[in-house]
């Protein structure tokens, strides 16, 4: 009897030395037969991300070269650029505060309107949404994204800012000012903030969902204390890009926020951004490497240091809350 329980059978048999052999053979020959559309499709993506690579260095090191010429001008300095609240560069004065402090005044009234407009967005479209509402919602919300930013900059002037002068009062908001140019900045980026927080509201597993869903819980309670919290990852990456995003905006400020440095903290008044600077100097109306016309790269590079640094937090915190599923 217990001959017969441990008799190999036709599945159960060791498999001989012939056909290990045999297997060995057959893989080796797969890899030395060329695969040239494989090997055509790896060099092609190699250079791809080399060009990459290459780009965003000689960017830095132009951005770096011009900077250095304006940092070894005698009248400027590098802690009164960073510190000084003063910006005119015809009389000496580079303190480049006042076009900081209103890039990230414009870049917090476009945060307020696109993050939770987004968000809730997203969330409809990923939890509440039929999917025929999904696919006739999506593609107008996206249409936003593809509005050319001088349309958004003259939106912003023609309409945003009459319609604040009307309800606030023209003695409150002056024609230029950092507040419309947020709004509209807003309204610009919130396609990338629905887009991308969908995208990871969506890659929540639905077992989370069905596990709510069978102790009792709402939809509401479930999109706001199960998804969302599994997606925050993703979420947070959305919001720091889209904060990028506005950052390094320029033909909505540069029409609609005003062209002349202000250091003030009133978003009714005008007020210069970095990207604005920049548009109006490298307009052609100054000379050619003098403190004015390298300045523009200096604050270029500061710009650029500024969202790489967004970009590292992105990542930090990215990699603190994401969530992984098996």
């Amino acid at each position: 009897m217990e001959q017969e329980m441990f008799r190999p059978t036709q599945q159960t048999q060791a498999i001989s030395p012939f056909d290990v052999h045999a297997s060995s053979a057959l893989i080796a020959n797969l890899r030395k037969r060329p695969r040239w559309g494989e090997r055509f499709i790896q060099g092609f993506l190699f250079f791809c991300g080399a060009v990459s690579i290459l780009t965003t260095l000689g960017i830095v090191f132009e951005l770096g070269k011009e900077s250095l010429l304006f940092f070894q001008t005698p009248e400027v300095n590098l802690i009164e650029f960073l510190t000084g609240t003063k910006w005119q560069p015809t009389i000496g004065e580079f303190g480049v505060l006042p076009l900081v402090n209103a890039t990230l005044m414009t870049t917090l009234v476009a945060m307020l309107v696109a993050l939770p407009l987004g968000l809730a967005a997203a969330i409809y479209l990923s939890e509440y949404a039929s999917p025929k509402a999904r696919g006739f919602l999506k593609p107008i919300l996206e249409i936003l994204a593809g509005i050319p930013t001088v349309v958004y900059g003259y939106f912003a002037l023609t309409f945003m800012t009459p319609l604040l002068r009307t309800i606030l009062g023209s003695e409150t908001v002056q024609i230029y000012n950092t507040f419309s140019a947020g709004l509209v900045m807003g309204i610009m980026i919130l396609p990338l903030v629905c887009s991308m927080s969908e995208d990871a509201l969506n890659a929540v597993p639905r077992a989370l969902r069905e596990a709510a869903y069978g102790m009792g819980a709402t939809k509401l309670e479930t999109a706001l204390q199960v998804v969302v919290p599994a997606a925050l990852s993703g979420i947070i990456a959305a919001f720091i890009l889209a904060i990028s995003r506005a950052v390094g905006e320029t033909m909505i400020v540069a029409l609609a926020a005003g062209s002349g440095p202000n250091f003030t903290f009133n978003p009714f008044k005008a007020a210069e951004t970095m990207t604005g600077y920049i548009a109006r100097i490298s307009g052609g109306d100054v000379g050619y490497d003098t403190p004015d016309y390298n300045s523009i790269f200096a604050i270029g590079l500061l710009l650029f240091t500024i969202t790489l640094a967004l970009n590292i937090l992105s990542r930090k915190l990215s990699a603190r809350f994401r969530e992984v599923y098996e």
